[in-house]
């Protein structure tokens, strides 16, 4: 189909099972990374106003998730945002 997802911060809360699933199937080539900021915080903040310097522990989650550096995540979704925007 061609699309992409975009995982937010709530895929570092406990209860994010139905996310880390869609983050385990959906190849690297088509995950982003987004903030709801200043809602959905993700942990270690949960609960206070999020801000979108914040966005580094979704992806060190899922990097985590995916077996790959934080590094790579980084880049990884950075090029897919750039391909997605079209500002390659």
């Amino acid at each position: 189909l061609g699309a992409y997802i975009s995982i937010a911060g709530p895929i570092t809360y406990k209860n994010a099972r139905k996310t880390i699933e869609v983050v385990d199937v959906v190849p690297l080539d088509r995950l982003m990374i987004e903030t709801d900021a200043p809602y959905l915080t993700p942990e270690p903040y949960r609960g206070k106003r999020n801000e979108p310097m914040f966005v580094k522990h979704t992806c060190q989650k899922m990097a985590m998730l995916k077996g790959i550096s934080y590094e790579e995540m980084a880049k990884i979704t950075l090029d897919n945002a750039k391909t997605f925007f079209k500002i390659i």
